[in-house]
């Protein structure tokens, strides 16, 4: 009863019914512009470095664009997973909440443990983030935004446990839309990466 009391009582767009949810929203979004600068100022690096091999691999002699493909496959996957979860949110529904949030989760794991696959077998064929300036550029802008996933993992996990003790409230509820909204700001960054660093280089190595 005191379930559905709870439900009853959230408005229709509780992540923003409360003045401290739209001001968590709008300063989220302050900070998602931070982000894309800074992911910007990275983008611009690589595509300055990105043929300063150094004598060093290549991105056409290492990347393997089948792996590159599944891993994009799974996140991209997971910014759907998050939409429903976000859908949830307004149905005020926190089972299904809960249901979406762990798919996103273990799709976000996948996601990781296949970048930290691919960056173990470029070390082994000889890119480290020393080889050259290539491969720091490389290794900072797609190890960063790794680190973002992981974060974000992170993230999604601690207001998933919170909620199971405090439920779906006004004051979750912007969390867990901020969250969301966060997974699909690096699930964007991704198609970036996907776009500049991989197909990028591998075309850029047939043209070559």
């Amino acid at each position: 009863m005191a379930n559905h009391h709870a439900h009853a009582v959230l408005p229709d767009e509780p992540e923003k019914a409360t003045l401290e949810g739209k001001n968590k929203v709008l300063g989220f979004w302050l900070f998602l512009g931070g982000e894309t600068v800074l992911f910007g100022s990275l983008f611009a690096t690589f595509i300055a470095l990105r043929d300063q091999a150094n004598g060093g691999p290549t991105s056409q002699a290492l990347f393997d664009m089948n792996l590159v493909a599944v891993a994009t496959l799974l996140l991209l996957t997971s910014s759907m997973t998050s939409v429903m979860a976000t859908l949830a949110l307004h149905r005020k529904d926190l089972k299904k909440i809960q249901l979406w949030l762990t798919i996103t989760v273990i799709l976000g794991l996948g996601f990781l443990a296949l970048e930290i696959y691919e960056f173990v077998h470029y070390v082994n064929e000889g890119l480290k983030m020393s080889t050259s300036a290539f491969s720091s550029a490389f290794y900072t802008l797609v190890g960063f935004h790794g680190a973002h996933v992981a974060f974000g993992i992170c993230w999604i996990t601690l207001l998933q446990l919170s909620a199971t003790k405090k439920g779906l409230t006004v004051v979750t509820a912007p969390k867990f839309y901020l969250a969301c909204l966060y997974w699909h700001f690096i699930d964007v960054v991704w198609v970036f990466i996907f776009t500049v660093v991989y197909l990028m280089g591998m075309i850029g190595g047939k043209v070559g």
